[in-house]
């Protein structure tokens, strides 16, 4: 069996078929790091889907130069980007992104913050302190992803900011705070009779 030839997969990849690309992104994939010198010079494209393909390869291919690329384009001024950068970075968490993807958490385009908050979720515990910070002075829509983030992750340490949120919070807080709860084992335990 041949080797995979790399400029013929990257044509496929920006060939505006999505099937083709799909096939061509997997295979691309599989190469590894000797892909990341084509991918790289595929994010400076005028052509925005041939950067997103770029992003949606590299996000499967583990490494840490992949990670700052990622990292990078959470800013970028197309939305579709972003949100497969976001994407990428819940393949790859990365504490280093933690204050970027915060930063999303009350993005108007909601999707892109639920990708973020994924993200963050699979960060685990590094990603706690920054979520509690966000559920108690966040704007209303980023508190609710902070919610849901702090509950997915089911850190301990969440438990009395998320007490406070569900005594004060919406309707949404309150549901995350609660399934934060039951997926902690804390349940109705935890408060206090008034």
């Amino acid at each position: 069996m041949t080797a995979p030839n790399l400029p013929s997969l990257i044509n496929n990849l920006t060939s505006g078929d999505d099937e083709v690309a799909e096939k061509a992104a997997n295979t691309i994939t599989a190469l590894g790091e000797s892909a990341l010198p084509a991918l790289f010079d595929l994010l400076d494209s005028a052509d925005p889907e041939a950067r997103w393909w770029a992003l949606r390869t590299l996000a499967g291919i583990p490494h840490p130069t992949v990670q700052w690329q990622l990292r990078n384009f959470l800013s970028d001024p197309d939305p579709e980007l972003r949100k497969c950068a976001a994407l990428g970075l819940s393949k790859q968490p990365w504490s280093e992104a933690t204050r970027d993807l915060i930063n999303i958490l009350d993005d108007e385009d909601r999707l892109l913050a639920r990708i973020a908050g994924d993200a963050l979720i699979n960060n685990g515990s590094q990603a706690v302190p920054d979520l509690i910070n966000t559920l108690e002075k966040g704007t209303p829509a980023a508190q609710i992803e902070a919610a849901r983030s702090l509950a997915m992750i089911g850190d301990p340490n969440a438990i009395p900011a998320m007490f406070d949120a569900w005594q004060g919070g919406s309707s949404m807080i309150k549901h995350w705070a609660e399934d934060g709860f039951e997926r902690m084992g804390v349940g109705m335990q935890f408060f206090k009779p008034e």
